[in-house]
């Protein structure tokens, strides 16, 4: 009789739809590096390639709605996804491709709603974003917004400190994800001040701010910790505070990644030394 072969332990695996950024520090690229940094393995659905580099976006060309349906169905029905995020979805189609694709599925969902680069470019049109805020937002187990695309979503101005940060946190939940982690870094503060809140009530997590021009995918980073962290089976609360302590330490050692003119990346791999070796 043959022998029967012992069955693998399942790999925790985590699937990204975003856009692809051929700088590497944002995107699909930091959301695979981020995963792989947790230990979690990382499938990924692009919606949009994009012409970027540390200094902007150059330009973005999406892949059609059915395209990217098709890449997210071929992953859900073979890999075991525990946990998914949302990041750049180019247009109201895309979104409601995507929405389609994951109405069945009971894996946790970050999204991250992104709109507008660090760089100031305009990332989703302004007629996508109720798609985003009626069909997808409804899905969400945690949305990680940052100011200006709360206030986008909400219709209000940018909220200019803590209180008005929790009240449009608040705010946020009515569209019906489950946890929000409002990002507060553009506030001018001595400390980098989020807001987290569910149907439990509102935390603020703090961490000192980091002085680093290699903020390029902070966003996107701080979202696929949490999808992470999610894929190995913690609450939303316990990811968003992990993605919290993740970040700081990546910005904290951010500087040793030296590449490219304008604002690199963070260090995904902070932990790592390959990044510090000495080619002197």
């Amino acid at each position: 009789m043959p022998d029967t072969p012992l069955k693998a332990r399942v790999t925790p695996t985590a699937l990204t739809i975003a856009g692809s950024d051929s700088g590497g520090g944002a995107g699909i690229q930091a959301d695979l590096k981020t995963f792989a940094a947790h230990g979690v393995y990382g499938a990924s659905a692009v919606s949009a390639l994009t012409a970027q580099n540390t200094l902007g976006v150059q330009g973005v060309m999406p892949v059609s709605a059915e395209f990217l349906a098709a890449q997210v169905q071929s992953v859900l029905s073979d890999l075991p996804v525990a946990a998914i995020k949302t990041g750049m979805l180019a247009d109201a189609a895309a979104i409601r491709a995507v929405v389609v694709a994951l109405r069945d599925v009971s894996a946790p969902l970050v999204v991250d709603p992104v709109m507008v680069a660090t760089s100031g470019d305009r990332l989703l049109p302004a007629s996508a974003v109720s798609a985003l805020r009626d069909t997808l937002l409804p899905l969400a187990h945690l949305l990680t917004p940052n100011l200006p695309e709360a206030a986008v979503l909400l219709g209000a101005d940018v909220a200019t400190d803590v209180d008005q940060m929790l009240l449009q946190a608040k705010s946020l939940l009515a569209f019906g994800p489950r946890a929000v982690l409002l990002k507060g870094g553009h506030l001018p503060s001595a400390d980098a001040v989020d807001v987290y809140c569910d149907s439990r009530g509102c935390q603020l997590l703090r961490a000192p701010r980091v002085a680093t021009h290699n903020t390029h995918g902070t966003g996107c980073t701080l979202a696929a910790a949490a999808c992470a962290r999610l894929a190995l089976g913690d609450s939303a609360e316990l990811a968003a505070r992990h993605a919290k302590s993740y970040l700081y330490q990546a910005l904290c050692h951010a500087d040793k990644v030296a590449v490219g003119a304008g604002a690199g990346p963070v260090h995904h791999f902070f932990f790592h030394t390959a990044y510090e070796v000495s080619h002197e």
